[in-house]
Formats: structure tokens, sequence, C-alpha cells
């Protein structure tokens, strides 16, 4: 082909038909598998580090919420629906954590698989995947609906990075339990601005005080509430206020003062991945900024562990 071109067009320079070998090899390099290549859309919570560990080479994934976003308050963009026009799968956390979520509307499966792990939960706490179980039970449903849509030669190496993540979040849940069980009786309480953690408290054998949900209506803090916040805390056992990732409020400030109990220096992140870390750092660094912060000794060292062989997955 590319001899019947040269002589078709003799009044090319030797610079010209070398520009149009270069552009023939730019093409073979653009190879159609990377054309061919699977579109996996990741919206919400831990998702887009569960999905994108399962899918390897085999899958271009997008997370449209990145690591640190907050996905309640979330909007889809115009950029976001051309993604998830082009998306062979669409995962999302469910049980209303990014109630934008709702309104997608695709070709594509949508699954929600907070909601498939777990079909008899009827709770209001969104934030399913703080208990490592319930993160497996989505690392199933998320490798189930992978190999729905990846082609048939991709499916075992879908199957043994399963098996791997299954391994590490079990690992997880036997570490995060060690971690929590060396507490005092009464140390195994955290303190929250809102009810983020009950799965994990669930899981654990700790309790949850989510100051503003239990306290308040509407988000107001009146001066009974204050109190009532003030002398639950001072009774639970707790020695911090846990604050978001974001910086704590006046409200958090003002409920430390009249109670006593100091704010932990280290914040937790609730919404999903932290910056810069995996699902499996993000959850050992919680872990141990609760155990730490009451009073106990986190085991880091095994927590890197996890994080490390979670990494390593390929």
């Amino acid at each position: 082909m590319r001899i019947i071109l040269i002589r078709a067009l003799p009044i090319l320079t030797t610079r010209a038909r070398i520009a149009l070998s270069g552009l023939a090899l730019l093409g073979l390099a653009q190879s159609p598998a990377s054309s061919s290549q699977l579109d996996v859309v990741a919206v919400d919570g831990t998702l887009c580090d569960l999905t994108t560990t399962l899918a390897g080479s085999a899958a271009r994934v997008t997370c449209l919420i990145p690591p640190g976003g907050n996905p309640h308050g979330y909007q889809l963009k115009p950029s976001d629906r051309q993604t998830l026009a082009k998306a062979a799968l669409i995962l999302h956390n469910g049980f209303e954590l990014t109630p934008a979520a709702n309104k997608i509307s695709s070709k594509a499966p949508v699954v929600a698989v907070g909601e498939k792990a777990l079909p008899n939960y009827k709770g209001n706490d969104p934030h399913v995947w703080h208990d490592p179980k319930t993160s497996a039970g989505m690392i199933r449903v998320v490798s189930a609906e992978l190999a729905k849509v990846l082609p048939e030669a991709e499916r075992s190496a879908l199957s043994q990075r399963t098996d791997k993540a299954m391994s590490v979040f079990n690992g997880l849940s036997q570490w995060g339990s060690s971690q929590f069980s060396s507490l005092p009786e009464n140390r195994r309480v955290i303190t929250t601005d809102h009810r983020t953690y009950s799965h994990m408290a669930n899981r654990f054998g700790f309790r949850e005080i989510a100051m503003l949900d239990s306290h308040t209506t509407g988000g107001v803090l009146r001066p009974s509430s204050l109190k009532a916040i003030s002398d639950e805390i001072k009774s639970s056992g707790s020695l911090v206020i846990f604050k978001p990732s974001w910086n704590a409020n006046k409200t958090l400030k003002r409920i430390s003062k009249r109670s006593g109990v100091p704010i932990s220096s280290v914040p937790l992140e609730g919404e999903g991945v932290a910056s810069g870390q995996t699902a499996v750092s993000t959850a050992v660094s919680n872990i141990c900024t609760m155990v730490n912060g009451q009073g106990g000794q986190c085991d880091k060292a095994g927590g890197s562990r996890l994080s490390d062989n979670w990494k390593a997955i390929q």
C-alpha cells in the first residue's frame, strides 16, 4: 500500500514522504485495543478505588467525584453527562449518598452497588463501606457487573483480582476488630458531628454519638440542645470530638468549649477515599485515628501491610 502511494504522488518531497510515514506509524501506535477499551464510570464513595482495582487494565474507569470530594451536594456537569453517555457500565453507592445519581439516564446499566450489597438495610446512613465486610460485599457486586461487560478473555484475571481484594478486606475486618477490642469498654465510643460511621460501629462494637443528628432540628443548635449534647458527651467516655475532613465549624467549637472535650487534631475521612489514598489506607487511617483518639495504641504496621497488599493487586 505504501509503495503505491509514493508512486502515485511523485511530486512529494522527501520531507513529505517522511511526514506521511510518521502519520502511518502514529496510526499504528494508536492500537485498536485502546480505542476498544470499555469505559466504566464510578460515581461516589469508595467505588472509584474498588472499581479501578478490580478492572485493572481491562477497562478505563472514570470517577465523577474525586478523592476527598463531598458526594452529598454533587451536581452533574455537562462533561459528566458526556462521560456517562460513553460508559458501558455506571456504578454508584446508592442509599441517597449522592442524590444527583438518581438523575442519571443511560443505555448502560446503572447499578446502586451499596444497595445490592445490603438489600435489607432500611436505615438512614448511606456510608455503608465503612464496614469492611460490606465493602467486601460491594467488591463482589462490582466484580459481577464488570464480568457482564468485559470480554470473556478478561474474566479469569478479574476473578483473581476479586479474590485478592476480598482477602484484603476480610483481613481489614479482622485487623479493625482487634484495634477496637483493645480499648476499655467505656472508651469504645466516637463522637462525631453527623451520623457517618454507624456501619463501622455495628461491625466493631462501639457507639457513635452523632451530635447534630441526635439533638438538632434542621441543623439549628438551640441552647437546650447544646446542654443536652454537652451532658451526653461528658458522660459518654469520649476523650475527643472527631471532626470531618474539613475544618471544625463554629458549632463543633461551641460544643467542645461547653463540654470540655477537645476536638481531635486529626480529621476523619467519612465521605469516601481521602485525597492521595486508597480505600484501604483511608479505612486504616480512620480506624487508627479513632482508636488513638480514645486512648488506644493502633497497630499501624499491620494496617500498612493491608494497604500494601491492596496496592499490589494487579
